[in-house]
């Protein structure tokens, strides 16, 4: 059975126009998916029908199973038991994704205390073991800080720790490294493939980045304009793309890059 399975995943505006149309793709336990496209091609939209957060006004339609139980279009307290404990969502902005005005140890021990059921030390030891997970430096000192005290690089870590908490068997990382700088991007990916790897997690990684994506993920699913156009083991597309416009982003990544013959086995 697959960790999560997309059928004909199709969302619409409230006039009825598709932006993302008859989507499909399954995602084993341990596998690692890419999604890529260019801007307005439906990754974002993707992720968020896939966990129920869609923007008002649109709709999805098709299917969505995850550990053969449907999701899609589920009442929202059983989404509510389905994020954050099951699935879990790495967004692009951290700063977005944190409270301003609650200290980042509260934040990372409130997944904790909502799935887990953790209160008081138990819950400020365990969200200390996830940022120390994540390899901050001086847990302790970033769990009493608020999130505009530390670093974009921090930041991101604690989104991550705050995602991997309560041990999801799937994850959502959407375009995670994209405001980072290069070192950082590249500290943040190691940490990425470790932590998944470890524990054997299903990964979902959404970029426009091939070089990036690829870095990450076994298989690529290419979007054009909300609709897939390619999907293969990433050394097969990286070498012979099939569709016009996973070509275009081949030649593009090698062009900024250089880097893809060395990812190639």
């Amino acid at each position: 059975m697959s960790l999560l399975e997309a059928g004909n995943l199709t969302v619409r505006t409230a006039d009825g126009r598709e932006l993302l149309r008859d989507l499909s793709f399954r995602l084993a336990r341990g596998d690692r998916l890419g999604l890529i496209g260019e801007s307005g091609a439906g990754k974002s939209l993707t992720v968020l029908a896939i966990v129920g957060l869609l923007p008002a006004g649109m709709t999805a339609s098709g299917r969505v199973l995850l550990d053969g139980e449907p999701i899609l279009g589920a009442p929202e307290w059983v989404l509510n038991t389905v994020r954050g404990r099951r699935v879990a969502v790495v967004f692009q902005d951290p700063l977005a994704a944190l409270d301003p005005l609650m200290r980042v140890g509260a934040q990372v021990a409130e997944p904790l205390r909502r799935h887990r059921g953790l209160r008081g030390a138990a819950a400020r030891r365990a969200a200390l073991e996830a940022l120390t997970e994540v390899r901050l430096g001086d847990p302790e000192r970033i769990a009493r800080s608020y999130p505009h005290e530390i670093s974009g690089g921090q930041r991101q870590r604690v989104a991550m720790a705050m995602a991997l908490a309560c041990e999801p068997s799937f994850l959502i990382a959407d375009e995670p490294t994209a405001a980072l700088d290069g070192t950082v991007q590249a500290e943040m990916l190691a940490l990425l493939e470790r932590l998944v790897a470890a524990r054997g997690m299903g990964l979902l990684f959404v970029g426009h980045d091939l070089a990036v994506v690829a870095r990450v993920s076994r298989r690529i699913l290419v979007l054009e304009r909300g609709r897939a156009v390619e999907e293969g083991e990433v050394g097969d597309v990286l070498r012979a793309p099939s569709h016009p416009h996973t070509r275009d982003l081949v030649s593009a990544a090698r062009r900024l890059h250089g880097a893809l013959e060395r990812m190639l086995p």
